[in-house]
């Protein structure tokens, strides 16, 4: 299982670790903390040599209270870090959070190697098209509605059965559009609630019958601190938890904060299987 990125073959096989770059003012862990390019850079220095993989950076929020951000805001905030994390780490592979198309070839123009949607396309409609035309790996992941809706939309009948056709369909538009590399993203925590989450992440080996690389984005989430009935900044160990979980059941990718617990979390799981 492998997808292209930049013409280097990347094995998912082997999972990988995705260390999230937030260059928002708002994000609800890490929001505000990185404010100027050195701090840009010495946090994304720090997580490539604890092991990260991939860098996903995003400039607009998508927590539930997150306010609306122009797409040309939005570039003016990711392209100069693009640019900037390109120049100084060629050979890091910089994922795009986001779910506009402008934004995504603009980015993928300033060097970064692949998009990551938490609409799947369904928010821009010419995001599917510009993913076929840019020849990227492409995140697809599950939402309903936008971040400032999502959290009113979790009624389901059936959770994974409702997921799958969601897939099965957004899948199919984008094989349609000749979108080679596809990465699929359950959505922990978007339009779901706690207990359907926890659902969710009892289920994901479902998920492999698309035979395409699973993401597994829990780090640090309401689905954590909440049922421990504490903070984002306290949930470090619960989110090891989930992680070690996910890669047990057979995820490709984790999107972290904390990129040195991930990678020794990997580590261990190997080891259980030599």
């Amino acid at each position: 299982m492998t997808i292209n990125c930049k013409g280097e073959l990347i094995d998912l096989n082997d999972p990988k670790i995705m260390g999230i770059l937030n260059i928002t003012p708002n994000s609800f862990f890490d929001g505000g903390k990185y404010k100027t390019d050195s701090a840009f850079l010495l946090q994304a220095e720090k997580m490539i040599k604890e092991g990260a993989d991939f860098i996903d950076i995003g400039a607009y929020s998508s927590k539930p209270s997150a306010e609306f951000v122009s797409e040309e805001e939005e570039i003016l905030r990711i392209v100069p870090i693009v640019e900037m994390l390109q120049r100084e780490f060629p050979q890091t592979y910089l994922s795009i959070d986001t779910f506009r198309a402008g934004v995504a070839k603009a980015t993928i123009e300033a060097g970064a190697a692949l998009i990551n949607d938490i609409a799947a396309g369904l928010l821009d409609n010419q995001m599917i098209e510009v993913i076929s035309q840019l020849q990227v790996p492409y995140i697809m992941m599950h939402m309903r509605g936008t971040p400032q809706t999502m959290q009113s939309l979790t009624s389901y009948e059936d959770l994974v059965k409702e997921m799958k056709m969601y897939f099965s369909e957004r899948i199919a538009i984008a094989r349609e559009a000749k979108i080679n590399d596809i990465i699929v993203d359950p959505g922990f925590g978007f339009a779901k609630t706690m207990e359907q989450n926890y659902e969710l992440m009892a289920k994901i080996e479902l998920f492999s019958s698309f035979e395409l690389p699973i993401l597994v984005g829990i780090s640090r989430k309401s689905m954590i601190y909440k049922l421990l009935d504490s903070t984002p900044q306290e949930a470090l160990n619960g989110t090891t938890v989930l992680n070690t979980i996910a890669l047990q059941k057979g995820a490709n990718i984790l999107r972290v904060h904390d990129v040195k617990e991930a990678v020794e979390t990997r580590k261990i799981i190997k080891q259980l299987t030599i």
